[in-house]
């Protein structure tokens, strides 16, 4: 057994032999960071002067070097003509004509002061940065001789052969040939000019990166954006975030943009709004396709063609839009659209780019599919649709529509002419059926005219009176003078006039061949006073614009 001063004593020299390894390791940590930090460090060296003095300082030893002064650091030759070297701390200070040299790159300054074991020279006065084919200029300049980057911070512009870029504060990398410039950023180019708050550019690639609010103007058009990067080299734009671009006839607006310039060629996706500044339409949809050069755009996903003519609006909208100058020439081979359940194939005219075309051209848009269309004083529905700026017509293709107050005509086809967005007259070829309701919602009443085809004059963008021939027919529910009914007409024809007032119908002429019928309100089967082409679509009528972007 162990007496209590002999466990004393074997406890302090425990604690002693514990004390001790943990200086050990301590110091074993030390001394191999010492010799890590040791291993990397590369010393400057003096390579000449014309006179050289030793200083001993109370920061270390001090060399003078005056005149022609040279010194090197691994592949870094650096020249002045005089330096103050701290040989301790691995610094230098270098005063006039100063000048890093590198393989592939030279920094030149009035001054500089430079840290060996970071590799990091801040340069002063005259600053000049250069890779051999851009040259950077500054009244100051952090250069870091390992990774070839130089960063301003008071105002700086670099140059290559054909681009200048200015801004407040900046980085150039001359081994990846990597810029970044922030505030007040303008870039001048003989095709181009930029004004930006932040941007990226390659001065090998001529890859402009955006990355705040920037604007390129050239002498066609203007793009803006936030986000995204331009090929000045093949004038490529990608644009992720909402952008425009803007020419003397279009202005184009999306969430994402890709453009070719030197094609044309380019699309927008994401909230797109494509406005014909010239011929005073508006595109709205989920994607467009577009060939400035051609002056075409296929719009897709839930597109919507507004027409604004003074203050009046006309709204069209299809599962796709095909936009061509009008002056062009057709080639039907070129685009086929299959209507929804039809067996039956229909061909649709495309533009070739066969003539020039200008910003007053007037141009031609085809709707392919579930078209609706609004206005004040019209609205309609059909599978396919054009329009034509050139003449103002309209074409309605396969089950088309037209409800024009309180009347509404159908047949295979209707054209319209329009006068800014009011109908002036309506043409149906074949098939032709107007049907007006008479009296309130439950009576079920309906006045009717169907004959081939029908010709109707509108004004003030209401029916004032029709044509129809041959094979006219009419259903009418006359009244007295004092609006009650007196019984229900039933007329053939050869020909027939109607006339409307306060949006109804007002009286009918009939020429050739009249035939007609008079039937007292009680003893007429009202429910089944229909015509052989009788429809009443109230429930397909557009009521609003926003039921056309839903």
């Amino acid at each position: 057994m162990l007496t209590e001063q002999q466990n004393s004593f074997l406890g302090l020299v425990r604690l002693v032999v514990i004390l001790f390894l943990c200086v050990f390791v301590a110091n074993g940590k030390a001394l191999a960071q010492q010799s890590k930090d040791t291993a990397n460090k590369i010393n400057i060296e003096i390579l000449s002067a014309n006179f050289l003095d030793y200083v001993q300082t109370d920061s270390g030893a001090i060399n003078k070097l005056i005149g022609n002064a040279s010194m090197k650091q691994g592949e870094a030759f650096m020249y002045c003509d005089s330096a103050y070297f701290n040989l301790a701390k691995n610094t230098m200070e270098a005063f006039g004509n100063v000048r890093v040299v590198q393989p592939g790159s030279e920094a030149q300054s009035d001054y500089m002061r430079y840290v060996g074991n970071q590799k990091t020279g801040y340069l002063k006065g005259n600053v000049m940065l250069t890779d051999g084919r851009s040259h950077l200029w500054s009244e100051d300049l952090t250069y870091n001789t390992a990774t070839k980057v130089g960063v301003y911070t008071q105002g700086g512009t670099l140059q290559d052969s054909t681009t200048t870029l200015s801004s407040n504060a900046g980085s150039y990398n001359t081994k990846t040939k990597d810029a970044r410039f922030t505030g007040e950023v303008i870039v001048t180019d003989p095709q181009y000019n930029i004004v930006s708050d932040d941007m990226g550019y390659n001065t090998e690639s001529k890859i402009v990166t955006f990355f705040a609010p920037s604007v390129v103007t050239s002498d066609s058009s203007v793009l803006t954006t936030s986000c995204g990067s331009y090929d000045t080299k093949n004038e490529i734009a990608h644009f992720k975030c909402r952008s425009s671009i803007l020419n003397s006839e279009q202005y184009i607006e999306a969430d994402t943009i890709d453009h070719n310039r030197k094609t044309g060629v380019g699309f927008a996706k994401g909230n797109v709004i494509a406005l014909d500044t010239a011929q005073h339409t508006t595109l709205y949809c989920g994607r467009g396709d577009f060939n400035e050069k051609k002056k075409t755009m296929l719009a897709s996903i839930k597109p919507v063609l507004k027409q604004v003519n003074n203050k009046d609006s006309l709204y069209i909208r299809a599962d796709t839009f095909y936009s061509f100058p009008a002056g062009k020439k057709i080639d039907s081979s070129k685009q086929k659209a299959t209507a929804k359940g039809k067996k039956k194939q229909k061909q649709v005219a495309v533009a070739e780019d066969t003539t020039s075309v200008n910003s007053k051209t007037p141009r031609s848009f085809i709707g392919f599919h579930h078209v609706l269309i609004f206005s004040d004083s019209m609205q309609g529905k059909c599978d396919s649709i054009s329009y034509t700026q050139a003449d103002s017509t309209m074409r309605l293709m396969y089950d088309p529509i037209v409800w024009s107050r309180k009347s509404q005509i159908t047949g295979d086809t209707i054209t319209m002419l329009l006068d800014s967005s009011k109908v002036r007259q309506i043409y149906v070829p074949n098939n032709a059926f107007m049907v007006s309701q008479s009296g309130p919602d439950k009576a079920q009443l309906y006045d009717q005219v169907q004959g081939k085809t029908m010709t109707g004059i509108f004004k003030d963008g209401q029916v004032d009176y029709m044509l129809v021939k041959p094979d006219a027919q009419t259903i009418y529910y006359g009244k007295d003078d004092n609006g009650a009914y007196i019984g229900v007409n039933e007329v053939t024809a050869t020909r027939m006039r109607i006339y409307f007032k306060d949006e109804g119908l007002h009286k009918i002429t009939y020429e050739q061949d009249v035939k007609s019928k008079l039937t007292p309100m009680d003893k007429a089967d009202l429910l089944n006073m229909k015509l052989k082409r009788f429809r009443w679509l109230i429930d397909k009528r557009p009521t609003s614009i926003e039921q056309l972007f839903q």
